[in-house]
């Protein structure tokens, strides 16, 4: 009987849906407090994850879920470049 490989699952810190990782983009806080995208899901650091949609960003930004996440501020810059290069993204 061949072995089923296990998807780890995680949740949008927006919509709060539990989804595949995979479709998921990792929000990370480095080592010295830097918060950024991580497509590709290998930066060091403190991770929380985000649909690939601008919407499900905003839902976080106003709920403030990352700064929750990350136990710290984070300056509305940092958000409207996420935004940016999310929308991006979708093009």
């Amino acid at each position: 009987m061949p072995k089923v490989k296990k998807i780890p699952q995680r949740q949008c810190v927006g919509c709060r849906e539990m989804k595949d990782k995979k479709v998921l983009i990792r929000v990370v806080k480095s080592p010295e407090g830097e918060v950024s995208l991580d497509d590709k899901g290998r930066k060091p650091g403190r991770g929380a994850y985000v649909c690939r949609d601008v919407e499900c960003l905003r839902k976080a930004r106003k709920s403030r879920a990352l700064e929750r996440a990350f136990e710290a501020q984070i300056p509305p810059e940092v958000y409207d470049a996420m935004e940016r290069q999310l929308g991006e993204a979708d093009e």
